[in-house]
């Protein structure tokens, strides 16, 4: 007897099909999250490499301001927002401020990878749930289905083969379906992971470049003030304790 899964959909029933319907959603899902991200990636790639170019010679000049407006010409990419939260914050340092310039870009660009990878990995948690969640969904529509098959066991009074392969047919196609969307969804899950994987990799040691460049350029502490009124009320034996 041959497969016909044409003819196994059109005489399923309303549960069956709901199950179906829900499934394709789904793959639908996983489908357009896979390539948006692909797309996304392959454009951040590109856009990278040409930031990359030219943010070597600008750091070599200390050249923090060109830094800043070549960074805000790419807003969005995980790359530049790292490198513009960082100049931002060694820009905006002052030379009275008591914590380091270095160490305020440090925790800047710390806080720009956190949120470029959450960015990046925007839209992984639907693949991660269609790759669950899938074969559960396939399995409801197969116990609902091995359940009409034994109502049309009871109504018929037989036990025969022809009056549950039907149902038992039906029920199995629909598990087939979960399984056959759950299995591409981890894998391109498990692809996409490896990508984010490099992408963060890259980044953290973009950020820890870049605030390294700072420390060896920029002030290690905050440069020590004289406060006189203090000063007069502190003297010992003659000497005046500088505070």
């Amino acid at each position: 007897m041959s497969f016909d899964i044409g003819r196994i959909l059109h005489e399923m029933g309303a549960f069956a099909l709901v199950i179906v319907g829900t499934l394709a959603i789904m793959a639908l899902a996983a489908v357009s999250v896979f390539v948006e991200r692909l797309i996304a990636f392959a454009v951040h790639a590109r856009k990278t490499r040409a930031l990359t170019r030219d943010v070597g010679p600008l750091l070599s000049q200390n050249n923090y301001a060109g830094l800043l407006e070549r960074c805000e010409q790419n807003k969005g990419l995980p790359f530049a927002e790292v490198l513009r939260g960082g100049a931002r914050a060694f820009m905006a340092t002052h030379a009275d401020t008591h914590v380091p310039a270095y160490e305020m870009v440090r925790r800047e660009v710390a806080r720009r990878v956190e949120a470029a990878t959450a960015d990046v990995r925007r839209g992984m948690s639907v693949l991660a749930s269609v790759g669950s969640v899938a074969p559960f969904v396939g399995l409801l529509g197969t116990v609902v289905g091995i359940i009409d098959a034994f109502e049309g066991i009871a109504a018929e009074g037989s036990g025969g083969i022809g009056a549950v392969s039907a149902g038992i047919a039906e029920a199995l196609v629909v598990t087939a379906f979960g399984l056959l969307i759950a299995i591409p969804s981890v894998l391109m899950f498990n692809a996409l992971s490896t990508k984010v994987d490099g992408i963060v990799l890259a980044l953290g040691q973009a950020a820890s470049e870049f605030a390294d460049h700072v420390e060896a350029r920029a002030p290690r502490a905050a440069p020590r003030v004289e406060l006189p009124s203090l000063a007069k009320e502190h003297r010992h034996n003659g000497a005046a304790l500088v505070v």
